[in-house]
């Protein structure tokens, strides 16, 4: 496996048990698919956890057309891409591959190509560089280690501040699940961001979606792009038995510093973003007015790494 920058195309394959990941380095360190493969009888089978990535997507190497895909060194939008922290000015451009949207997104690594560091049968480690501009105006390095076994995907995520100064810091992931008729979310948290039309945040409230998250809902009902406050760390999905494959469930479990969590689940869609974040949209212009507890964020002094993890376990009978 080379070490050299990943080509656009490259793809790695981890295999475990029925379990296998597929991930496109190049393509901003992304996920491009998640299956299960088994055979019933004579039929081979497979099954999609994550909304596996389009031929055209993988050919267009546009990240929104893939799995997952990393969310550093901020997740979610700052609004007009302005901000300002510790006497540096921030003035991330608009970056939507598919949008003329005022409001960046995602940070700068998931439009960038990653490393493959190292790749074996089940595991590999993918890492970045990121050198100051304009943009984000702080030298950082991160890395993305993806453990594939038979029942789970874990993955390990951490980003270190190669610069002289203190950085601000978000980090996430941003998973597409299948949306089928009859899939379920429970995704137990306390408060919602309510947002405009832009998907920028208004206020905090415990909204009729906060109830609907903490005993479970079948998406459908549903039609959302917020951030959540006071999130456990889980989401539990639930699928029902269809032409894809016999009844299934899938946990997203998360440790800190990932304690909030973004739903985007558009009416009407085959999917839907269930997203493990450690900071809320615009949260460095908000935390004058709100403080940290309902926007979260990091800073980072220079030599530090923050890392955050999270895993993907499937259930299948």
């Amino acid at each position: 496996m080379s070490h050299d920058n990943a080509t656009q195309t490259e793809l790695v394959v981890l295999r475990a048990g029925e379990l296998q990941l597929v991930l496109a380095p190049g393509i901003g360190g992304s996920i491009a698919a998640f299956t299960r493969r088994w055979r019933e009888g004579r039929n081979a089978r497979e099954l999609h956890w994550l909304r596996p990535a389009t031929a055209t997507g993988l050919a267009n190497a546009n990240p929104l057309d893939m799995g997952s895909f990393p969310l550093l060194p901020f997740c979610n939008r700052i609004r007009h891409g302005r901000a300002e922290f510790e006497g540096r000015n921030i003035r991330v451009p608009p970056n939507h591959p598919a949008q003329d949207a005022p409001h960046p997104l995602h940070g700068v690594a998931w439009l960038l190509p990653w490393q493959v560091e190292s790749a074996e049968a089940a595991q590999a480690l993918l890492t970045f560089a990121f050198e100051a501009d304009t943009a984000w105006p702080w030298r950082f390095s991160a890395r993305q280690q993806f453990v594939l076994q038979e029942r789970v995907l874990k993955v390990t995520m951490s980003v270190t501040n190669e610069d002289r100064a203190a950085m601000p810091l978000g980090i996430g992931h941003h998973p597409y699940f299948p949306h089928h008729p009859g899939t379920r979310l429970a995704s137990p948290c306390e408060a919602m961001w309510t947002a405009d039309e832009e998907v920028m945040p208004l206020r905090l409230e415990r909204s009729p979606a906060v109830d609907a998250l903490n005993r479970g809902v079948e998406l459908a009902t549903l039609d959302l792009d917020n951030n959540f406050t006071g999130w456990q760390r889980s989401a539990r999905i639930e699928w029902p038995a269809d032409v894809h494959g016999p009844a299934r469930a899938l946990t997203l479990e998360a440790e800190p510093p990932l304690d909030y969590f973004v739903l985007y689940c558009p009416r009407g869609y085959d999917y839907f973003c269930a997203e493990p974040v450690s900071q809320c949209t615009d949260w460095l212009n908000l935390l004058p007015q709100y403080g940290r507890g309902p926007l979260g964020g990091a800073r980072l002094a220079p030599g530090e790494t923050l890392t955050a993890r999270f895993t993907l376990r499937p259930e299948w009978a």
